[in-house]
């Protein structure tokens, strides 16, 4: 079983606007629903989870009623992964309404909701990696140089661009090793983390990360500026 899991919890402060992000309408549609129907309308996902802030629970079920592979609208939490475990927790036996199928045989595909031009393509190669690899990652090669400073700004290294990866989402596991992850990692009392696949490298080091070729469309709508961008994007 291939589920899709849409974060749609953040507050989008850096966008400035009155109300989180997701909500925002680009051609005609917020980019949650950009995101839902991505992938809703893609062959290989069985059913798709949202997880939103508390306060918007209502807003999301209003959203996501015209797309019948939406099975479930959960809680947020406050940190990112917060939100991923509150999905998680809905396909390890703790609700009532999902069938009872063993954590090995589903995969789930995490994926920042409002990356909302994600294409059928990158989603069908991270299914398709599954089947050999136990987690994937989307990325795509840096264009610009990357430098690390220390504390003074002063520049300390200068990794080689060639190997060097800008990363996206979806991010996508066998479930059971997410799950795994997860609680190797909330046992760590400095457990830190912003994405899902930084949990596995650093708690399941032997678990080899593929990583899918991401797209340069795939954008994560962070500033004003963004919008514009996705707005002629999407009509195209």
């Amino acid at each position: 079983m291939n589920v899709a899991v849409l974060l749609a919890g953040g507050s989008g402060r850096r966008m400035g606007g009155p109300e989180p992000k997701q909500f925002i309408e680009v051609a005609g549609r917020t980019l949650l629903e950009h995101s839902i129907r991505a992938f809703d309308r893609n062959a290989d996902i069985d059913e798709i989870v949202i997880v939103c802030h508390p306060d918007y629970l209502s807003r999301v079920s209003d959203i996501v009623a015209p797309y019948p592979k939406v099975r479930h609208v959960v809680r947020g939490g406050r940190e990112r992964y917060d939100s991923t475990l509150a999905a998680l927790n809905v396909y390890e036996g703790n609700d009532a309404d999902v069938p009872n199928v063993p954590l090995d045989r589903i995969n789930v595909l995490i994926h920042d909701c409002v990356r909302c031009l994600v294409s059928d393509r990158i989603i069908s190669d991270c299914v398709r990696a599954l089947h050999e690899y136990r987690a994937v990652d989307v990325a795509i090669p840096c264009t610009d140089t990357i430098i690390e400073v220390d504390d003074q700004e002063h520049i300390v290294r200068m990794p080689q661009r060639s190997h060097l990866r800008n990363v996206q989402t979806p991010q996508a596991f066998r479930l059971d090793v997410l799950v795994d992850a997860y609680r190797r990692g909330l046992a760590d009392p400095n457990f830190v983390t912003t994405d899902d696949c930084s949990v596995v490298h650093k708690y399941l080091p032997d678990v080899p990360i593929c990583v899918v070729p991401g797209e340069s469309t795939n954008i994560k709508i962070t500033y004003p500026e963004d919008l514009i961008l996705a707005e002629k994007l999407l009509k195209c």
